[in-house]
């Protein structure tokens, strides 16, 4: 297999830094509620971006790499689709204007993409250095897998982590909004707004969602790059793909039984490949289980595709049955 060329990961970085600054500072920087057409066009070009993205690595690199990015891709979309469910959530229980929740998920996404990138450095030397984390990751993709459908994992109520409960104690914070601003002035006081709350909280509870989806990837990739990658192109469009889906969000009914089931699947792999290369004294005398099969990288693929297509379409069916149902 071919390493990607450093000349073709460099030019990804600038092309994708430039998509979120175009995100950001140019689009993001006026505030309004995205139609629909604006909201498909936008999916629809990342997607497309993703897809020939994906086609370049087979092109340099070969299709391993190239499947295993549309692979994690494809797990970390369908994830951040989940994570639309807290999204929603979260601007509602800070009362967030519609006109400036695109801004908000905008600063957001992008400070969550900052905390990703250092998680994935982290994983990264552990599991060069420490193939027993593979153990781990294994069985609490399993755990998060069993959590999806027994309902453990689901709580209907925001509930602010330590960070943002720290902040409140030790800044001054207005109620009430000033636009974009970070800071405003009340009868000659400064006070910070809500919308520093709204970005640390988007941006640090993505970071919780990252301790099931970073493992779910590196199950699928070791290579950094495609880790990252695959994290930035599920993160580009999904403030469009929360106005699209938001209101059709409570109706995907089986999508935690799909990602569980990827989830599930990929810890298993995970401990099979700990397994593989295993040294710890108490398993095999510290000798690799080589009897153990290998999952090659297009069944990976397979399952993804028809897990989450799968419940995907379950749930449109059962949508359906129910409208049908309500009109009889």
């Amino acid at each position: 297999m071919a390493e990607t060329p450093l000349a073709f990961e460099i030019v990804t970085f600038v092309v994708l830094a430039l998509f979120f600054i175009v995100d950001l500072f140019v689009i993001g920087r006026r505030p309004h509620v995205p139609s629909t057409k604006e909201c498909v066009q936008h999916i629809a070009f990342f997607v497309a971006m993703a897809l020939i993205f994906g086609g370049c690595i087979w092109f340099f690199a070969g299709s391993k790499p190239a499947i295993e990015f549309y692979s994690g891709w494809l797990t970390e979309y369908s994830l951040s689709i989940d994570n639309l469910f807290v999204f929603v959530i979260i601007m509602s229980n800070f009362a967030v204007p519609k006109h400036l929740q695109k801004y908000v998920l905008s600063v957001g996404i992008a400070i969550a993409l900052v905390f990703r990138g250092i998680f994935i450095l982290i994983g990264a030397a552990l599991i060069s250095r420490f193939t027993w984390v593979f153990f781990l990751f294994g069985a609490f993709l399993i755990y998060t897998a069993i959590s999806l459908v027994t309902g453990k994992d689901e709580d209907e109520e925001y509930h602010e982590n330590g960070v943002i409960r720290t902040l409140r104690k030790v800044i001054k914070i207005s109620d009430e909004y000033d636009g974009e601003k970070l800071r405003t002035t009340k009868n000659g006081v400064r006070y910070w707004t809500p919308m520093l709350i709204v970005f640390l909280t988007i941006g640090t509870t993505d970071v919780m969602f990252a301790f099931d989806s970073i493992p779910a990837i590196f199950g699928l990739t070791k290579d950094p790059f495609l880790v990252f990658t695959s994290n930035v192109f599920a993160l580009l469009g999904l403030q469009q793909l929360y106005f699209l889906l938001g209101a059709l969000l409570d109706k995907l009914v089986y999508l935690p039984v799909g990602l569980s089931i990827v989830l599930g699947f990929i810890g298993v792999k995970l401990i099979m490949e700990a397994l593989h290369g295993n040294t710890l004294p108490f398993i095999n005398g510290g000798e690799g289980v080589h009897w153990v099969p290998e999952v090659p990288t297009w069944l990976s693929l397979g399952v993804i595709v028809v897990a989450i297509g799968g419940a995907a379409l379950a749930s449109v069916v059962k949508m359906k049955s129910l409208e049908s149902s309500s009109k009889a």
